[in-house]
């Protein structure tokens, strides 16, 4: 008597480093290129302060003049590029620092067992 196997075929598993490499290419795309279609309209904050009429009366921050400041970069006068280079400049310092707290947990999470 003959027995006949059939085997599935095994998928191969996608990677940890590929892995993170198409959310870092999805999330770039994303801040970078999607950032031209937020919207132009005050945040609610700003929104009541114009309704209730106080408004007026708000100081700039002391942000008010760095590089990226209103979600833009100083000096690009094209709208869309502007806000496609702050949004990518916020992810790789998000990234940045998320990464690093990510180690430093992780050796002295290592260091105290």
């Amino acid at each position: 008597m003959s027995t006949t196997t059939t085997t599935t075929p095994v998928r191969p598993r996608l990677s940890r480093g590929r892995f993170f490499a198409a959310v870092l290419v999805v999330t770039l795309l994303v801040a970078g290129g999607l950032s031209y279609l937020a919207s132009a309209h005050p945040d609610g904050l700003e929104h009541v302060a114009a309704t209730t009429g106080f408004g007026d009366t708000a100081r700039d921050s002391a942000a008010s003049r760095s590089p990226f400041a209103d979600y833009g970069t100083a000096g690009v006068d094209h709208a869309w590029l502007s806000g496609a280079i702050a949004g990518v400049v916020g992810v790789a310092v998000v990234l940045l620092l998320a990464g690093g707290l990510a180690l430093v947990v992780r050796r002295r999470g290592s260091a105290q067992d």
